[in-house]
């Protein structure tokens, strides 16, 4: 039973796919350095549980608004049955009936006022400071004597 094949010719073949399959088994996954890492979403317990989130809010001379769950809202608008009644630049108040909500655009974080910088003593601050060298004064340069005439 001769199929017509060589069994030498079928070597070559077999050689080269299993260089194929071993070069694909330790081929690594290569990531992009450069690329911007995968956003982590995250809920806070106060927007999870409302299910209302600040987007964005939006201040100009003539206009504040909010995107509140991608919808926006003007200053006095509605957002279901509750009015925009405030836009901060980081939060804007809800009013619904006699409940008030507050939606922050950052929840986690808490704004947290400075510390004063204390003034430094005059004393202290010349005492830091150092000394000033005095600067020599330069050496008067001797006259020259003139040459005396020849007679003659």
């Amino acid at each position: 039973m001769n199929s017509g094949r060589h069994p030498s010719s079928l070597t070559p073949l077999v050689v080269l796919v299993g260089a194929l399959s071993g070069a694909s088994a330790g081929a690594q996954i290569l990531v992009d350095p450069t690329r911007p890492p995968t956003p982590v979403v995250t809920q806070s317990p106060e927007s999870a549980t409302s299910g209302i989130q600040l987007q964005s809010v939006m201040i100009s001379p003539t206009r504040r608004s909010a995107i509140i769950n991608g919808v926006t809202v003007e200053l006095g608008g509605k957002y279901g049955d509750a009015v925009l009644m405030r836009v901060a630049e980081d939060q804007v108040l809800l009013k619904s009936g006699t409940s008030q909500q507050v939606l922050r655009l950052h929840p986690a974080v808490e704004k947290v006022a400075p510390k004063p910088i204390e003034p430094v003593a005059p004393a202290a601050e010349k005492s830091a400071q150092p000394k000033a060298k005095a600067k020599a004064k330069p050496k008067a340069k001797a006259k020259a004597k003139p040459k005396a005439k020849s007679k003659g």
